[in-house]
């Protein structure tokens, strides 16, 4: 073989690898969500912590190469450091230890001085039990459909366990379809409260909640397991661990132990979590009709949660006194997307009465609803795994 023939092989060899060779119209399309998603992240400030490693992460996944050349470098491809680090996803024990870290950084006190507030949590899961039935209508077989309709619950954790039991090669669309509408509540949200809520409704001043002590806070993880727990066994491996960090949280002689679930565990479980499921979305296998369903389901499934609990508020205070009825606006939080929606409660309410500050009202049902979303995943495991 003579030189020029050597240098012209090995480089239609190195040719034949590259991005360029192998880039498709789809991969373009996919590139373009990525940097879409960091955009939105650094310009507008949506969600940065979820976006930003999604965002990077559809770049990575959609970096066009020849499947066929065994390289593993691929997040489906076996041995791969993307695939390994993809089977906290697709094993899901990622989502447990994310709600770890959930419940070391939560305060549950609004909750526990205002119960009647945990209905408004479950009322806002009815968004994802309509979802369901849509989804089957629409011919998804019942486990898709279960871990569709989990995305009106606006948990991105929960999603992710939840899918990866039920309808695992729908997995990377929920995740980032969960973690999309997470993102957007600032712009889904405000809409809906205003369209379902008068001017007299949204300056009503609730009252202070009361003091918790310390006992009652210790107490609640304890109590909020066994009750949770012996009714939806599935839920253990989210309730378990949101629970078991909200004790160390609490209890007073844990507090490295809590710092170290709230911060540094979350941060790099988040991190790894946001660009393996930002990786997965290759546009080979992410781009189909069944995508587009998964995104018009959720988004539909997070309107009927937010309307929900707006709605449930507005029914609950025809059976409440003058003196103790409830601001509507608190109703959107009973979604899982903490804080993001109680924040969202409060900002509304002071858009109307500057001086009636609606959050800690607000983070009861938002409190409530981690839990609901939790409950709502075991139920629908338990029924269809």
């Amino acid at each position: 073989m003579s030189f020029s023939e050597f240098i012209s092989v090995n480089f239609h060899q190195f040719w034949v690898l590259t991005g360029f060779a192998n880039v498709t119209w789809q991969h373009g399309v996919m590139l373009l969500v990525g940097l879409f998603f960091i955009w939105l992240a650094i310009k507008k400030n949506f969600e940065p912590m979820l976006l930003v490693p999604i965002g990077f992460g559809i770049l990575l996944g959609n970096i066009p190469f020849n499947a066929t050349a065994g390289l593993e470098i691929g997040i489906y491809e076996e041995g791969s450091v993307l695939n390994i680090l993809y089977n906290g996803v697709s094993a899901g024990w990622y989502p447990p230890l994310i709600f770890l870290g959930i419940g070391a950084m939560t305060d549950f006190s609004a909750l526990i001085a205002n119960p009647k507030l945990m209905l408004i949590g479950a009322a806002a899961q009815f968004g994802i039990f309509g979802a369901y039935m849509v989804a089957l209508a629409l011919g998804f077989s019942p486990d898709q459909a279960g871990a569709l309709a989990i995305i009106g619950g606006a948990d991105g954790p929960t999603a992710i366990f939840l899918s990866s039991k039920l309808a695992p090669n729908l997995m990377g669309a929920i995740a980032v379809s969960a973690y999309s509408y997470m993102a957007l509540v600032p712009l889904i949200q405000p809409p809906i409260m205003r369209l379902l809520t008068t001017k007299k409704e949204r300056v009503i001043r609730m009252k202070p909640a009361r003091a918790v002590s310390q006992n009652e806070k210790i107490i609640f993880p304890i109590i909020g397991l066994l009750l949770t727990c012996f009714v939806v066994p599935s839920g253990i491996p989210l309730l378990g661990m949101l629970f078991f960090g909200n004790l160390l949280r609490e209890c007073g002689v844990t507090t490295r132990l809590a710092k170290t679930a709230s911060n540094a565990l979350t941060d790099i479980v988040t991190m790894l979590l946001g660009l393996t499921v930002g990786a997965s979305t290759q546009a080979t296998s992410f781009l189909t009709v069944d995508t587009i369903f998964i995104f018009a389901l959720g988004f539909m499934a997070f309107i009927i949660a937010s309307a929900s609990g707006v709605i449930f508020v507005k029914i609950f205070n025809l059976f409440l006194p003058q003196s103790k009825k409830l601001n509507p606006l608190i109703g959107n939080a009973g979604v899982s997307a903490v804080p993001m929606s109680a924040r969202i409660s409060n900002n509304l309410g002071l858009e109307y009465d500057p001086t009636n500050y609606l959050l800690m009202h607000a983070m009861g049902p938002n409190v409530s609803g981690v839990i609901g979303s939790a409950v709502a995943a075991g139920v629908l495991l338990g029924f269809l795994a």
